[in-house]
């Protein structure tokens, strides 16, 4: 695969970080409610486990472990997902096309870290 001049490689770390630090400031914008303070909390720990997982994925002990992480990541990228749906749907009337965008990229993630698992194997 050849790389355009400039262009960076693809970086799944950065790609889990940027996913992360986004969700904090869509939660941040939510309605104050116990619903959306409780959905919020669980989506931000499920967002940012995603990337720690992967970054520990990269340090495993071995193949057996790697896999371990993977799946974990993946299992983190379909929480996101689900939180981000619960969120939209509570949210209705008041949420932006950044919901949708996020709960794209958290299939898409899921999506990744499925492929990852079935190479590895």
């Amino acid at each position: 695969m050849s790389e355009a001049p400039n262009s960076k490689p693809y970086d799944l770390e950065e790609r889990t970080f940027d996913f992360a630090r986004r969700v904090a400031p869509f939660c941040q914008e939510l309605p104050r409610s116990a619903t959306n303070l409780e959905y919020g909390r669980q989506l931000i720990r499920a967002s940012g486990s995603v990337g720690a997982n992967y970054i520990q994925g990269n340090e495993s002990l071995g193949k057996k472990d790697f896999q371990m992480r993977i799946k974990i990541c993946r299992k983190e990228a379909k929480e996101s997902g689900y939180w981000i749906g619960l969120i939209i749907e509570v949210n209705r009337e008041k949420f932006t096309t950044n919901g949708l965008q996020l709960l794209d990229e958290a299939s898409q993630l899921k999506k990744i870290f499925s492929s990852i698992l079935q190479k590895s194997k």
